[in-house]
């Protein structure tokens, strides 16, 4: 969850750990297991808490460091975990150690960020680019050398190189484990360790004029370097020092380079981020394929995971529609690995538009003309139909949708054929049967409307799954798999129960989990 837009408590438009508290109830009524924070910290919010000033204590806007406490003991009590996002790749500019590293070149603290001296015609370093658009490094006047920050020039980043600075972070975190903390969801973890040499990255050939600038390049030298696992394995080591803690770690790199996250033996990040369907089209074959090259490529012992949204991508929703929205659903919860659900996208949460004068994202304010803002994916949550949404009694952070109204929890909890219902009891079956929660997973057909496959695990029943991805009805046989069982679950409640015989007809935007006889 984005814990600015969850559930504001204090009526100051911004969301924040009591509100969380608030709202843990529902979140197990759901059926929700884990939750994992965006950035809580003490930060100058310039990438609106992606820029940390203070590792170790809670932003006055979400609370106190006794609110953190109390809202562990509570997800606790709930027998549920929180997981916190961990930034170790760059520090805000305000972070003491910034401060210290830039106050001269003979600073104890100079080299945990990385330092630079124009080159000879007083040019850039190197090439790299900001994420956030511009140059990758910034000049600073004091001590006449370049910082690099590989996102915003108020996001120095720290130099993972340095021992110190190693030890300096795996004991942040300690100090939030020996909180009780569950693990840690690591932020670009690839970009940990950037090139010794600091050579240029090539040029992108297949760069569009509609990608942000940073596209412009291919990042081969300043992101997924070979000694980043090296560190990885020192984080891993932190945790395993601890009682079933876990590392899940950002990576946005194809599927046969995602694996290296892994570690060797499995001893990298438990859970590599798959963004495989944030990332390609929605269209079946494409993500039939996805899925098979993914399953493939695992190591041994390696456990999968996806994802279908997060802060930074657009919603789900608005990708593909409201009704494939409820299919995605049903693939994203019947996958074999752990489902990651961005928050609201249980109850159909779409886009917001955002005027550009109300803009706060800096991505989309510092490339004003790719309307690449995040905030549109980032907006309050709908819970009932009040004013501003039950988020607040007062204007919010950012502007509610105009169909909260309609679209809400409180009006889904009264719905059975909503959005929201389909979510609990997917998540309920799921938690319910072995064959979906670990059992294998078997590809069975798939053509430009479907995909089909089956669930098993020994000695339990075997699911199979059949999803139309299209608009158009349409009709599935095969003979690889005796096709003879009860639907389960359909995204069209109204065909639950029904017995199928050999041969299945879906409703457009339809997808139905079948319990097979036997």
């Amino acid at each position: 969850m984005y814990p600015r837009s969850f559930q504001d408590s204090n009526d100051d438009g911004v969301g924040d750990l009591p509100g969380i508290i608030k709202r843990l109830d529902y979140l197990k009524w759901l059926g929700v297991e884990v939750i994992w924070l965006s950035p809580i910290f003490p930060s100058p919010m310039a990438d609106f808490g992606y820029d940390i000033s203070d590792y170790q204590d809670i932003h006055p806007i979400f609370g106190t460091l006794a609110d953190f406490e109390q809202l562990i003991s509570a997800v606790h009590s709930r027998d549920m975990k929180l997981i916190l996002d961990l930034v170790p790749n760059h520090t805000s500019d305000q972070h003491p150690w910034f401060l210290a590293s830039r106050s001269s070149k003979d600073n104890p603290k100079r080299d945990w960020y990385i330092w630079q001296d124009a080159r000879p015609d007083g040019a850039f370093p190197n090439n790299w680019l900001s994420v956030f658009g511009g140059s990758a490094w910034e000049w600073d006047e004091k001590t006449a050398q370049y910082y690099y920050h590989g996102f915003l020039k108020e996001q120095p980043d720290l130099n993972w190189r340095n021992p110190a600075l190693q030890q300096a972070m795996l004991d942040v975190m300690r100090f939030w484990l020996d909180r009780g903390v569950d693990g840690f969801r690591v932020d670009v973890i690839w970009h940990l360790i950037k090139d010794e040499q600091l050579r240029d990255n090539p040029a992108n050939p297949d760069y569009q004029e509609d990608y942000g600038t940073y596209g412009q390049l291919l990042p081969v030298y300043s992101t997924d370097q070979p000694e980043v696992h090296e560190i990885i394995r020192k984080m891993r080591d932190v945790l395993d020092t601890y009682q079933e803690r876990v590392m899940i770690g950002e990576v946005y790199l194809p599927v046969n380079k995602l694996m290296s996250y892994y570690g060797t033996d499995n001893k990298g990040a438990h859970l590599p981020f798959n963004f495989l369907l944030i990332s390609i089209p929605w269209d079946a074959r494409q993500i039939a394929a996805a899925i098979s090259e993914y399953e493939a490529a695992l190591p041994a012992d390696g456990w999968p995971n996806w994802v279908l949204g997060n802060h930074d991508r657009s919603r789900i929703a608005s990708r593909i529609g409201l009704r494939q929205a409820r299919v995605a659903a049903m693939l994203l919860l019947t996958l074999r690995g752990t489902p990651t659900i961005y928050y609201g996208e249980e109850i159909g949460m779409q886009d917001v538009l955002i005027p550009f004068n109300e803009v706060q994202d800096p991505q989309g304010l510092n490339m004003p003309d790719k309307n690449l803002s995040r905030d549109p994916a980032r907006t309050p949550m709908q819970w009932n139909r009040d004013e501003y949404a039950g988020f607040s009694s007062v204007k919010p952070w950012l502007r509610i949708s105009e169909t909260f109204a309609e679209e809400n929890v409180q009006v889904q909890q009264e719905e059975p054929g909503a959005m929201l219902f389909l979510y609990k009891r997917l998540i309920t079956l799921r938690q319910l049967e072995p064959s979906l929660m670990t059992g294998i997973y078997t590809p069975v057909f798939t053509d430009h409307q479907l995909i089909a496959y089956i669930r098993e695990a020994e000695g339990e029943c075997s699911f199979l799954i059949v999803l139309n991805l299209s608009d158009q009805p349409c009709c599935f046989t095969t003979q690889q798999v005796k096709l003879a069982g009860r639907v389960e679950i359909s995204t069209f409640p109204g065909n639950e129960g029904n017995r199928i015989e050999d041969t299945l007809n879906l409703k457009e935007d339809e997808g139905v989990i079948i319990r097979l006889d036997g």
